[in-house]
């Protein structure tokens, strides 16, 4: 079966103009990374969100700490209906320094598209197996229509469900963006670096 961050495209035309040997690299370690234990660990760093309609939308966003631990937390109230205008779009960056001018582009992207092909695709394998026990996420077979409500994410942490068992080690910037009635979404920036060299080998 094919994993669901194997069903991510990117525009033939961009893919080849910008890729690297590290993103080379990175195409064919995700063929081959599907159900297996994720051998990367991350570090969020900053997370912020957008909304072009606070009435309609309000998102608040942040990285809590506790302790050495880093945690996802966020809010995003729903006062509209999403509907069949609604798209969604994301997008992979990769720095293996971190300087804002560093960043390129990653063959790992979620191609705008409507909010019901989005849901349908990865919302059971990726959304809710990575946030669904850190939120109050409507669970799988209940998200459609997706009901107006305030959206809880709790001290979350990425548990990798749905995603490459193999990154490479950098810095990551993920664009997430809804338009519609409303646009909005959130940047995330997080370090990732592999099991390994957390063991010191």
């Amino acid at each position: 079966m094919m994993c669901e961050w194997q069903k991510l495209t990117l525009s033939t035309s961009t893919m080849y103009s910008r890729r690297t040997f590290t993103e080379i690299i990175a195409i064919v370690w995700l063929c081959a990374s599907c159900s297996a234990k994720r051998q990367w660990d991350y570090e969020p760093l900053s997370i912020s969100g957008r909304t072009s309609d606070a009435s309609k939308l309000t998102i608040e966003t942040e990285v809590a700490r506790e302790r050495r631990d880093k945690f996802i937390t966020a809010t995003f109230g729903i006062n509209y209906q999403i509907d069949g205008t609604t798209m969604v779009e994301a997008i992979a960056y990769r720095s293996q320094s971190g300087s804002s001018s560093d960043y390129q582009l990653m063959p790992w992207s979620i191609p705008k598209q409507p909010f019901q092909d989005y849901i349908k695709d990865y919302y059971k394998d990726v959304v809710y197996g990575n946030f669904g026990a850190c939120s109050n996420l409507p669970k799988p077979g209940t998200e459609t229509p997706f009901p107006k409500m305030t959206v809880k994410l709790e001290k979350c942490v990425i548990t990798g469900d749905g995603l490459p068992e193999i990154a490479p080690e950098g810095y990551y910037k993920i664009i997430f963006s809804v338009t519609g009635e409303v646009e909005w979404g959130f940047e995330l920036i997080a370090k990732v670096i592999s099991k390994s060299n957390m063991m010191g080998y």
